[in-house]
């Protein structure tokens, strides 16, 4: 007999047999289903088995913490349901019946996104670091920079923002790309498409408002003003999604002998063209109304509110996936004001909710099946994934949410009312101060302290005078 066949079988029953599973598969710690019914499993008989570390539902999957052993589990629950397991994309693909509409947007949004995460991340490095050396002035009793006094890092500065440029400037081409490959269109398309959004021969779009004269296509009849839109996020995304409808309807209606030609021909030309003329103007429009309304909330003399609610809402929205909407109005932010305040708000609320599970380490120091999931998700929480923190401990217990959200709350309206920027997104918890622009680490720095020590203390003070600590 397997190690984990008893309890494979007896989670195969908890969950509503073999008929109820649309999906299954696992990641590092999970067992992550895609149920029918998700109303059918019984969380209390599941979270009792002695492997099960906990559970919680999200983005339309019924998750199981198993913990480091989930593969071998795995393999076992799959041979005794008799089912063959998918991949996480699969499993992802499954689960969108299970989300509303709101939620699938998010979903697909998050997805567009994700695979940029790594390029922004090492932009936004790069940045902070060109700050240091060439905006900071340390030598020569405050008067010069590193590069100023030094021809080498001089030539390092320069040689790294051909780097910097290429993500941020050309971040249209990653946008595109992206959301052919998550839509499954072809992914050399979509790149073309978005190198004519920021072709060198355009003006780029900040410099209509200072007045430059345009450059434009005269077709005769009309003219087309040849605008760019470097570094900009809607009309990139709104542009792709067209190119990718107008693929999948051509490729449906044209001979399989001549799709070759027909499918790239009536779907790219027609999809820069529209994006030239309709919706570059427009989703230019939109994200420069957004960024401007999110910046007056930031820079107001209200903005210690307005931090204080987003500080306040962000974990609830990590919930309900609305979070994943940041990603876009940050980066649209870093285009128009060289830096972000949003994002340092984001990582601030991850170490909050980091520091509410590590109050319920120590609280539960004579458990050790509930610290196998705590220490975990304390550690994720902290490098700036809160999921299992939120899902696997203070949501399942209540009072160390509310206090991870007060925390966040505190710390964001301190690094508002601080004019804390960073550089640009993607590294969260504490990791995020390598993000934050050099003039501002020490007060970021500052408001991580709060952010760890607000919610570590009043979870602890909650549970000891209250007496909820076996609460589940």
């Amino acid at each position: 007999m397997s190690k984990y066949e008893e309890s494979a079988k007896k989670l195969l029953e908890y969950v509503g047999g073999k008929e109820n599973i649309s999906a299954v598969t696992h990641c590092m710690t999970r067992m992550r289903f895609v149920l029918k019914e998700p109303e059918k499993a019984d969380k209390e008989k599941i979270e009792a088995l002695d492997c099960v570390k906990g559970t919680f539902l999200q983005a339309g999957q019924f998750q199981i913490i198993i913990g480091n052993t989930v593969a071998q589990f795995y393999n076992d629950f799959t041979s005794v349901a008799g089912i063959e397991g998918v991949n996480k994309e699969q499993v992802k693909d499954a689960a969108k019946s299970n989300m509303s509409p709101i939620q699938k947007l998010m979903a697909n949004l998050a997805e567009i996104f994700s695979p940029l995460i790594p390029a922004i991340i090492i932009g936004g490095l790069i940045l902070g670091f060109r700050s240091i050396i060439g905006d900071t002035k340390i030598f020569e009793e405050g008067t010069k920079s590193l590069t100023e006094i030094s021809q080498f890092w001089a030539g390092v500065n320069s040689f790294l923002w051909l780097i910097g440029e290429a993500i941020f400037h050309f971040l249209p081409v990653g946008i595109t790309w992206a959301i052919s490959k998550k839509m499954g269109t072809t992914q050399i398309l979509g790149i073309v498409l978005g190198i004519t959004l920021v072709s060198p021969q355009l003006l780029n779009a900040y410099s209509v408002s200072s007045g430059a004269e345009i450059p434009f296509w005269d077709f005769g009849f009309v003219k087309v003003n040849m605008i760019g839109y470097q570094a900009q996020v809607i009309p990139a995304i709104l542009a792709g999604f067209v190119l990718v409808y107008l693929e999948k309807f051509f490729r449906k209606i044209s001979p399989a002998s001549i799709s070759m030609i027909i499918v790239p021909l009536f779907s790219l030309v027609p999809a820069v063209l529209i994006a030239h003329t309709i919706l570059g103007p427009i989703g230019w429009k939109i994200g420069d109304v957004i960024s401007k309304v999110v910046y007056m909330g930031l820079t107001s003399t209200l903005n210690w509110l307005f931090a204080g609610i987003f500080g306040f809402i962000y974990a609830p929205l990590v919930i309900t996936g609305l979070h994943h909407m940041t990603n876009a109005i940050d980066l649209q932010l870093m285009s128009q004001y060289d830096g972000t305040m949003l994002w340092p708000m984001i990582a601030l609320s991850n170490i909050a909710q980091g520091s509410a599970v590590l109050a319920m380490v120590f609280l539960q120091k004579n458990d050790e099946k509930e610290r196998q999931v705590s220490i975990p998700a304390c550690i994720s929480a902290y490098l700036g994934v809160t999921e299992p923190a939120l899902f696997g401990v203070n949501l399942k217990y209540g009072i160390p949410f509310v206090c991870g959200m007060i925390g966040s709350g505190l710390a964001s309206i301190i690094s508002v009312k601080s004019g804390v920027m960073a550089n640009a997104i993607g590294i969260g918890g504490l990791p995020g101060i390598l993000s934050i622009k050099p003039e501002n680490m020490l007060m970021f720095l500052i408001a991580m302290i709060v952010a760890i020590v607000v919610p570590l203390l009043l979870t602890i003070i909650a549970y000891k005078n209250r007496h909820l600590l076996n609460k589940k």
